[in-house]
């Protein structure tokens, strides 16, 4: 190797890129969001408390944060077990199931919207009804005396839909890198199924599915385009918060109303991506701690 060219890098300078980076981080991110604090800020402190607590907003935090979390941990769940199949087993159409995973990051969530209410929601006009068309809507009904659309839970079906691949992607890696022959060996030893399971895997898989469960419940936080359809939009019953926010941003001079239940929006994203990274980091400490022993 010649003098100096271990020293030589494809980009330029640390100083250049980091400054590159620097202003693209500001002018995307932390500019549109100075602006959405000032213009919040430019109302009362008592103001904001009354815009922040009033029942119409208390009402669209418990839907939107309940609908999310639930939605969240059914994805967990069963993502885990999506992942889990889709690693562990080689099986007819596979692939095909593993591409239908990231349907929900390429479907405009407006489609995704419709498509759910032609399917859960029943028409009024009972000769209407057909499979796809009220039909799983009228089954449930009839047989659980369930509702799905409009309604609360149509809402978590809704986010449940978008945030599935987030958990998926998030634990497939793990779970490829996962040596089967750890299970192997605890089998052995005596171990029983539920034991692999709890002393093997469960400890494994945990830094990234909580990583999974975090990201899947940012995204149905500030879920609105399937959501708006399914919904129903009734105030203080089926109405989320980034619906209220547009319909504060409708009203006279009601930007700085949605300014203010944005900024709340905002700091509950920030501390869920802020729990992602200390999650990662976490993982991260442990990994290498193991390494070591």
């Amino acid at each position: 190797m010649k003098k100096g060219q271990a020293n030589r890098h494809i980009l330029p300078g640390f100083g250049l890129t980091l400054g590159i980076t620097l202003l693209y981080l500001s002018l995307m991110v932390l500019l549109p969001l100075l602006m959405l604090i000032i213009t919040a800020s430019s109302l009362s402190f008592e103001k904001i408390v009354s815009i922040v607590t009033s029942p119409r907003a208390i009402a669209a935090y418990k839907l939107s944060f309940g609908a999310a979390f639930v939605a969240a941990c059914v994805n967990a769940v069963f993502g885990s077990l999506l992942a889990w199949v889709l690693v562990r087993y080689r099986f007819f159409g596979r692939r095909v199931i593993d591409a239908l995973i990231d349907l929900p990051f390429a479907l405009p969530t407006a489609v995704a919207g419709i498509t759910l209410v032609t399917l859960f929601r029943i028409p009024d006009d009972p000769s209407a009804i057909s499979f796809f068309k009220g039909g799983m809507g009228k089954l449930i009904f009839d047989l659980f005396g369930i509702q799905i659309a409009p309604g609360a839970i149509g809402v978590v079906v809704a986010l449940i839909f978008i945030g599935i691949p987030f958990v998926v992607r998030t634990l497939q890696p793990v779970l490829a890198d996962l040596e089967p022959e750890l299970e192997e060996v605890a089998a052995c030893m005596g171990a029983s199924r539920f034991q692999i399971f709890r002393k093997v895997i469960f400890p494994a898989l945990l830094p990234s599915l909580f990583t999974g469960f975090s990201l899947a419940f940012a995204r149905a936080l500030g879920e609105y385009g399937s959501v708006v359809f399914i919904a129903g939009n009734m105030p203080f019953k089926t109405e989320i918060l980034p619906l209220l926010i547009m319909i504060n941003l409708e009203e006279p001079n009601g930007n700085v109303n949605a300014a203010v239940l944005a900024l709340v929006m905002l700091c509950a994203s920030f501390i869920t991506m802020l729990a992602v990274n200390l999650i990662g980091l976490w993982a991260g400490r442990r990994a290498a701690k193991k390494h070591r022993e």
